[in-house]
């Protein structure tokens, strides 16, 4: 059986290397969803970041989450708005 103190030796052993890529790629991925609504320009930005914090723990709602960042309604830009 694996054990706790074993888990946590292992975890120690590792490269600080390993640590300084796996950190940003594990969040990068963890928060896609609100990276593509960036980018993307949604209108409902901020309620997908908020669903995805607690989200990205299940592949369900993420993957939820990430069809609504691709299929959502772009904000109006200010030149629409104006006319």
């Amino acid at each position: 059986m694996f054990e706790q103190t074993e888990f946590f030796h292992q975890l120690s052993q590792m490269s600080p290397l390993f640590w300084v890529a796996f950190i940003p790629s594990f969040l990068a991925i963890y928060f896609l969803p609100s990276i593509v609504a960036s980018f993307r320009n949604r209108q409902h930005l901020g309620k997908i970041f908020l669903a995805n914090i607690p989200a990205g723990f299940s592949w369900i709602a993420w993957v939820a989450l990430i069809v609504w960042a691709f299929t959502g309604k772009q904000k109006k830009s200010i030149e629409q708005t104006a006319t």
